[in-house]
């Protein structure tokens, strides 16, 4: 029964799909949190320039 138990190794891979899990969501933290400020930015100068575009605009 003890020889069985040792040879079972369906639990292993939901143990290796929960690791696989964690590392991509470390990936993505860290990459977020590298890339956050630049983003900010982009999005920031694509409002500015939308709210600029919107007061160039002729009233119809």
């Amino acid at each position: 029964m003890f020889a069985k138990f040792l040879k079972d190794d369906s639990g292993a891979t939901a143990i290796e799909y929960g690791i696989l899990a964690a590392f991509i969501a470390v990936a993505i933290i860290t990459a977020v949190t590298l890339l956050g400020d630049d983003l900010t930015a982009v999005f920031q100068n694509i409002s500015t320039q939308l709210q600029g575009a919107k007061t160039a605009a002729p009233n119809t």
